[in-house]
């Protein structure tokens, strides 16, 4: 089956790779060399993936969970006609389509953002999910309109990382077998030999999961690799390939050592191991036509093939099931239907319930509305009210389920999360406790990196928490999730900015949200429907202003609000005129303009005090130097709840007397 020309094509994405890493004089050419016969053999042989159509729906998915060993990506994607060959010379450069790292929508055929090692991995089981709930809603006998696998090429770092067993053990349980690892076992890591640190048996490992294992001894063997990949389609649920490799193979003194890990070869070690390939070492960037003749007549042939049968297959599907067919294309439009927002519930004034409620009500009203809706907590469903009624359980006997029970696994949960949001066609989300944010955080960094429009639902969220404690109780979350760029952290009022928030997060595009719900009731603010529609998705509004000129201004978040408003009562009542302003969403209320900003906090009123139970961190660029700030800037205490406030002097009383001290 293989040949001559397969070696060639093998080695050519071997020298293609080094001297990419060598002319940015930084890189890592031992995966590539050493992973290059088993990434060409998945691409030619069996990856129905054309990077040039990276919109088909139904294309399979490769994710290079290994990110550090992006020249040999970039290498396939330049083969398959995608990715200029300047763009090779330009690896690591400025503004280039080939960044260190695989980055997703910045270079065409990069699933996912990668790099940060084990959450590639983890997000290819959110990929392999989506999949799998989808064939299951719209499949029909005879028209399998969702049908492709999830490809991963793993390394050794990514299977040491913690998220690659909570990932693992949840592929395993849901049975996702369209997801296939190739786990690139070449007993090295950066700092030396692997069994330093590692010497588990990951085939006991991932059999224990649920996994079927398949081992490749040589990882030169294109024959073996294929009848691998072959046998892992055929079997139940995910499969693990682990191929034994050589790192850095063909260059004669790094060759299985650390040297050939994560730093050029160098020009006397690049030259030998082209001639150990059997190429010039005087031409670079050299690729044989027959090379390209191969990709373009096996793997491009095949995707195009796919492609357009797909196409025609949805077509009869669509005629043959006329309603199922309409909800296919709509999903994986990835808009949401025209009029999905008219039942979510508005709240009148007064009405006093925990934002976490609120958003439980609003989850079931979007489950009806937006039938892509999709997602579930981490083993906190009841106290996050983040399941669906009316609704099965995601699971290898209801696939089409819309309820993932994601275990105690907040970081797996939140890469899968990231996972379904880049494959497309649903809409996900995932819950926890608004603490238990840090354990997710990487993930977190990575879907705002990416531009992916997930959902993170986050309940508890602060001192009020109460008799649980410090453990528990929220304080520094707050200021280190809007510090993150492009991410929206909403910590809504009451149930009117909690519906609002809900619609920013199913609307967007390319920016993911956290949303920041209390446990304990709020009151509802009597503010017009359409100044709390405009006033939240800008970030921050006005939601009180007294008759009288305002002396004074009062800023809030989530629960703190209705504590402002009913102060600034107070001190109206004194004689003194107060402006109260909502801010519960910094990102976005940050990219106003100036006209919109002095108006919600006008720069003649410089008597501020800021009032939010968390970390002051941040709320000092909107109060000023002369502002003051209510806040925690220590851990929390177990108490009943209300009692813990009180003692952190969050009281009218204290905002009271704080405004009164300027």
């Amino acid at each position: 089956m293989f040949n001559e020309k397969d070696q060639l094509a093998v080695d050519s994405i071997r020298a293609l790779s080094i001297d990419a890493i060598e002319a940015a004089n930084s890189g890592h050419p031992g995966l590539p060399m050493g992973a290059a016969p088993m990434a060409y053999t998945l691409w030619t042989k069996h990856l129905n993936f054309n990077p040039q159509s990276k919109n088909y729906f139904n294309r399979d998915r490769f994710v290079l969970s290994a990110g550090h060993g992006s020249a040999l990506l970039y290498s396939l994607l330049h083969l398959s006609g995608s990715l200029e060959l300047e763009e090779v010379k330009n690896f690591r450069q400025w503004d280039s389509k080939t960044p260190g790292h695989p980055e997703f929508n910045h270079t065409d055929g990069v699933e996912v953002t990668t790099g940060p090692l084990g959450q590639g991995f983890a997000m290819s089981v959110g990929m392999a999910m989506a999949e799998k709930h989808l064939a299951g809603k719209f499949n029909q006998d005879n028209y399998e309109v969702v049908d492709h696998y999830t490809y991963v090429l793993a390394s050794d770092g990514d299977l040491m990382e913690g998220i690659s067993h909570e990932a693992a053990s949840l592929a395993g349980h849901l049975n996702l077998d369209k997801l296939i690892t190739l786990y690139d076992s070449n007993d090295i890591s950066l700092d030396g030999d692997l069994d330093k640190a590692f010497s588990e048996n990951v085939k006991n490992r991932f059999e224990s999961y649920g996994w079927s294992y398949i081992l490749v001894e040589d990882g030169n063997d294109l024959e073996a690799i294929d009848k691998a990949i072959t046998e892992a389609k055929s079997l139940e649920g995910p499969t693990l390939i682990e191929v034994k490799t050589v790192i850095g193979y063909g260059a004669p003194n790094k060759a299985g050592t650390n040297g050939a890990h994560g730093a050029p070869l160098g020009e006397e070690e690049r030259e030998l191991a082209l001639k150990a390939y059997g190429l010039d070492p005087s031409k670079r960037f050299n690729v044989p036509q027959e090379v390209y003749d191969i990709f373009s007549n096996t793997m491009l042939t095949r995707a195009n093939e796919h492609e357009t049968k797909w196409n025609e297959l949805v077509e009869e599907y669509a005629k043959a099931n006329p309603e199922l067919g309409e909800a296919f294309k709509q999903a994986i439009s990835n808009e949401l239907p025209e009029d999905y927002a008219k039942d979510l519930p508005v709240y009148e004034a007064g009405n006093s319930s925990a934002t976490r409620a609120d958003s439980g009500d609003i989850i079931q009203a979007l489950s009806k509305s937006v039938p892509a809706f999709f997602g579930g907590s981490a083993d906190l469903a009841s106290s996050n009210k983040s399941n669906v009624k009316d609704e099965p359980d995601f699971n290898d006997e209801t696939p089409e389920g819309r309820n993932i029970w994601f275990g105690v696994r907040e970081f797996g949960m939140a890469a899968a999360v990231n996972g379904m949001a880049a494959h497309g066609g649903v809409k996900p989300y995932g819950a926890t406790f608004f603490v238990f944010s840090d354990y997710l955080k990487p993930a977190l960094r990575l879907s705002a990196i990416m531009g992916v429009p997930s959902t993170f639902v986050f309940t508890h969220d602060s001192i009020a928490v109460g008799e649980d404690g410090p453990t528990h109780e929220p304080v520094e979350q707050l200021s280190g999730l809007r510090a993150i760029p492009n991410l929206n952290v909403i910590r809504p009022a009451d149930g009117n900015e909690t519906r609002v928030a809900w619609k920013i997060a199913l609307e967007s595009k390319s920016t993911p949200t956290a949303l920041v719900l209390t446990r304990q009731n709020l009151t509802a603010i009597d503010v017009k429907e359409a100044e709390v529609e405009e006033g939240v998705r800008k970030g921050g509004y006005i939601v009180y202003r007294s008759e009288i000129e305002p002396e004074y201004l009062l800023l809030a978040s989530g629960s703190e609000v209705s504590l402002a408003v009913d102060a600034a009562k107070d001190i109206e009542a004194q004689g003194k005129g107060v402006q109260v302003v909502s801010l519960p969403n910094w990102h976005a209320f940050d990219q106003q303009d100036p006209e919109y900003k002095a108006t919600v906090l006008p720069p003649t009123l410089r008597k501020r005090v800021a009032i939010e139970m968390a970390s002051s961190l941040g709320w000092h660029k909107y109060v000023g130097i002369e502002g003051k700030v209510i806040s925690i800037d220590r851990f929390g205490a177990s108490a009943p709840g209300d009692l813990v406030v009180e003692k952190y002097g969050f009281t009218k009383e204290n905002v009271l007397n704080t405004v009164l001290s300027f």
